[in-house]
């Protein structure tokens, strides 16, 4: 995240690189494919209905590890869970690596009973204190109705469900995101994904 005090200015939140930090608020519609043992069950498009990315998944190694990769299939974050940690926690590193020196971000429950409501925390890799959390994740996954905020308690995206005739023919699930401007949007992606994970394994 930029840290300096002009970058801050322009209030441009920038976690995995300052090419998806749009200055305007950014439409998203995220696929999810049931039923499919191939990579790429995940494909985020852009309004004009291009591949703006896809998730790859791993499912061979010794624990499940995901990759976000870019429209032309370039590896941007890897993320896999945590062994062994009661929150359920999830870690997030640049490009295809998983070297503690390359985390970007981490994601554990806010606590461990939760029902109705998903709550999560979001921590970047420079917060090593973990005393506040940078980001929150609120909502419902079963709704597909999520908010993303700031630590500030700033809505940085959202989330919201898109029904239609070939997400119930196909066997697809279809929702929306729409990410501010100046925010992140491979980041918020990537938050989504690890959200869907955790949802799993519930």
């Amino acid at each position: 995240m930029a840290g300096t005090g002009e970058a801050m200015a322009t209030e441009r939140l920038e976690v995995i690189g300052p090419q998806f930090c749009a200055p305007y608020a950014v439409d998203l519609s995220i696929v999810k494919q049931f039923m499919t043992l191939k990579d790429g069950s995940f494909q985020v498009l852009d309004v004009n209905e291009n591949v703006v990315f896809s998730i790859k998944g791993k499912v061979f190694s010794l624990r499940e590890r995901r990759v976000l990769v870019d429209g032309a299939g370039n590896p941007l974050v890897t993320f896999q869970q945590k062994l062994l940690t009661a929150h359920n926690r999830w870690q997030a590193f640049r490009g295809e690596s998983t070297d503690p020196k390359q985390l970007l971000f981490s994601v554990k429950k806010s606590g461990l009973l939760q029902f109705l409501k998903t709550k999560l925390d979001v921590f970047l890799a420079t917060n090593t204190k973990e005393e506040v959390s940078d980001f929150k994740i609120e909502g419902s996954w079963m709704e597909k109705s999520c908010v993303i905020y700031a630590s500030n308690s700033t809505e940085v995206a959202k989330m919201h469900k898109k029904r239609t005739a070939e997400s119930l023919l196909l066997g697809k699930d279809n929702f929306g995101v729409t990410v501010s401007a100046n925010v992140d949007f491979a980041f918020i992606v990537a938050l989504i994904v690890i959200l869907d994970e955790i949802n799993e394994d519930e």
